[in-house]
């Protein structure tokens, strides 16, 4: 494919852009001869800022119409946020490579936690944040908040503080006045946060071969890991959840927490693999540990 265009789906968000652009520069890096054309759209989900995600199809609300694109043919891959991801790849699609993860932490933006006065208002469109502040500051009142990430923090001076995601403002250099990044064992990060995932056609294998050169081997096994944990819980679950794995000298550690559907119980667990072998087994583990837990059915 020396010499070729590669045509990259992607969201039209100013983040989405930055992600196929990086991938873009990771593919030119390999082959200096490649053209990239991006191919952007606003799915469904990017204007329906009235709806939270959980009824516009919860996982895949932003990824579902970037892999009908390349499925029809009109490009050839698509990048996404590897956390925006259906936890069961669509038929006809193969993540070709996970590139090198970033920043997979949350934070608050406008005040930092310890600064948040008592029954501050937050401002966050996930459960999943949401139910874990709430255990650390059950006196804090939550109100939703969707958009881009311009659109957000433009809002962000109406409330106490917003949640979002560390790596967002990295990779748009943006540096609000105050920042707090939370650490993973206070918000369990969503499945896939801070890595991207790059999909093309499974027949097409040409370009799975190349999508391999940028493929980053630690992360595909960390995303992997966590990709379970959701598959075991039913691959859309639509529960407040989260999974962060990380490589230690001890081998693969991997932090989960679920929520029961009335939200009145959370439940966490830290688990330890020292086999490499068996690191795609830790996320399936702690969802079924945790299931157990909270008496949910499989």
């Amino acid at each position: 494919m020396s010499g070729s265009t590669l045509r990259i789906a992607t969201r039209s968000s100013p983040l989405a852009i930055w992600q196929a652009q990086h991938v873009s520069a990771l593919l030119v890096a390999e082959d200096p001869s490649l053209t990239i054309e991006l191919i952007d759209t606003a799915t469904f989900a990017d204007k329906r800022l009235d709806l939270p995600i959980s009824e516009l199809g919860g996982k895949g609300a932003f990824s579902k119409e970037i892999q009908d694109i390349v499925l029809a043919g009109e490009a050839d891959l698509a990048v996404h946020s590897a956390k925006d991801l259906q936890a069961v790849t669509p038929a006809g699609l193969v993540v070709g490579a996970f590139p090198e993860r970033g920043d997979a932490t949350d934070c608050l933006v406008g005040s930092t936690l310890e600064s948040l006065e008592p029954n501050a208002m937050v401002a966050t469109g996930s459960n999943r944040r949401r139910v874990q502040l709430g255990e650390v500051r059950p006196d804090l009142s939550f109100v939703g908040l969707r958009g881009n990430i311009a659109t957000r923090l433009g809002k962000a001076s109406e409330y106490a503080a917003i949640i979002m995601a560390t790596a967002a403002l990295q990779r748009l250099e943006i540096t609000p006045d105050v920042v707090d990044v939370l650490p993973v064992d206070l918000m369990i990060p969503q499945v896939g946060q801070g890595a991207l995932a790059v999909e093309c056609r499974s027949d097409d294998a040409e370009l799975a071969e190349r999508l391999g050169a940028i493929d980053h081997a630690d992360s595909r096994a960390l995303v992997e890991a966590e990709r379970g944990f959701l598959i075991e819980l039913g691959g859309d679950c639509d529960l407040p959840a989260g999974a962060h794995a990380q490589l230690t000298q001890s081998g693969m550690e991997l932090r989960a927490v679920l929520a029961s559907p009335d939200e009145s119980r959370v439940e966490r667990v830290h688990l330890i693999e020292p086999d490499a072998n068996s690191f795609q087994q830790l996320g399936t583990r702690a969802a079924v540990e945790l299931r157990s837990r909270l008496s949910l059915q499989d």
